[in-house]
């Protein structure tokens, strides 16, 4: 096992095959699912608007550096696809932008 690095994923989906019932709920909850609510958590955080088309995930995951942002990305999207699978939300083309938090350059200003 190698150096761990934290990574910063977004996963970007597409709602698809939403049921009435996976409907309702999201529409109950869109509030709370807003741009107020993006937030890097390991669990994830969902945002969607009420449109219930596009939604996306933000996560923190920790992998072996060596991996790089290919694996990083791969776990978040396995992760959001157990969780939207568990809702019983249906979705399409999960795709994620890795940022690799320990490899990151501060630029200070003087």
């Amino acid at each position: 096992m190698g150096t761990q690095h934290t990574y910063r994923v977004i996963v970007r989906g597409t709602f698809d095959g939403l049921s009435e019932e996976s409907r309702e709920r999201l529409l109950g909850e869109v509030d709370a699912h807003g741009m107020d609510a993006m937030r890097f958590t390991e669990e994830g955080s969902l945002a969607y608007d009420r449109n219930l088309k596009h939604f996306s995930y933000r996560l923190i995951v920790l992998s072996d550096a060596e991996d790089g942002d290919e694996m990083a990305g791969a776990l978040a999207e396995d992760r959001v696809e157990r969780a939207l699978r568990a809702l019983g939300h249906g979705f399409a083309g999960l795709k994620s932008k890795v940022t690799d938090m320990d490899a990151m350059k501060i630029n200070y200003k003087r």
